[in-house]
């Protein structure tokens, strides 16, 4: 499932921020050796500072398993302060309809740990594709520039997704190559993502219930008084199956009872590591 968190709602999902930010320190420091800047665990670089909205992926437990940055162009961003060379002297693109997207990873260790096989890492990728393109264009974007390496690249034309353009010209970052491309957030682009993944139906996470059952989650880590796990799992059991509005309200207000309404546990609290 798909998470949005920008300025509006970041106070409420600092978890899941938290470890957005040590699953990026782990993909682009650890496993590709980016220069980028780590500290405690976590990559975080100035455009974190400019209340960009992240799309990120939430696997079944509802951990971090994938995100992708995206800022606006009219701005500082990456393509124009950074990854300039790419633009070979061109001025870089800004409009209000043209959001840069970055940073985009997966979390293939975990999909792998947990016995869901290379399909689910796919998956995972083609839905975060989804979540970003269908995000964009309910925000009034009409098109996407991202910076990529080449295997991206190859992954996006696999999926179905492949760029319209490229901007610039292809060159040495540190140990790979970078180009920029431009996607459009048609809803052809989508319905093909959708086609080539199999996904049906909304992709988008309901925000209170997923704070309820990672509150409960936390609670079931750290027992305390009376409550049994097996109270506490059958809780989150309720919030996975329900369907409905009506039974999202239901089991939203019996683990209120416990945790109360809110209360999204810090990412010390959930973290995985």
């Amino acid at each position: 499932m798909i998470l949005v968190v920008d300025a509006l709602n970041k106070h409420v999902h600092g978890g899941i921020l938290d470890e957005m930010f040590r699953l990026r320190a782990r993909v682009f420091g650890e496993r590709l050796g980016w220069d980028v800047k780590i500290e405690d665990g976590r990559e975080i670089d100035e455009f974190d500072h400019l209340d960009p909205a992240y799309v990120i992926g939430l696997d079944e437990d509802d951990n971090v398993v994938a995100c992708v940055r995206a800022l606006q162009t009219t701005g500082p961003h990456m393509l124009a302060d950074v990854f300039s060379d790419i633009l070979q002297g061109q001025a870089p693109l800004r409009s209000a309809t043209l959001w840069e997207s970055t940073r985009f990873c997966v979390d293939t260790d975990r999909l792998m740990m947990t016995g869901r096989g290379a399909g689910t890492v796919s998956l995972a990728t083609c839905e975060l594709m989804v979540g970003s393109l269908e995000y964009a264009r309910a925000s009034g974007i009409e098109d996407i520039i991202t910076v990529i390496d080449p295997v991206m690249n190859r992954v996006l034309k696999r999926s179905d997704n492949a760029p319209y353009d490229y901007v610039g010209a292809t060159v040495q970052m540190g140990k790979t190559k970078a180009l920029a491309a431009l996607l459009d957030c048609s809803e052809e682009r989508i319905a093909r993502v959708r086609a080539f993944a199999g996904i049906e139906g909304d992709v988008f996470v309901d925000e209170d219930a997923l704070s309820a059952r990672r509150a409960l989650r936390a609670k079931a880590a750290s027992m305390s008084g009376n409550l049994s796990t097996e109270v506490l799992q059958y809780l989150i059991e309720q919030l996975d199956a329900a369907t409905t509005e009506h039974e999202v309200s239901a089991a939203l207000a019996l683990a209120e009872q416990l945790v109360g309404p809110g209360n999204e546990p810090s990412g010390k609290a959930v973290a995985a590591e």
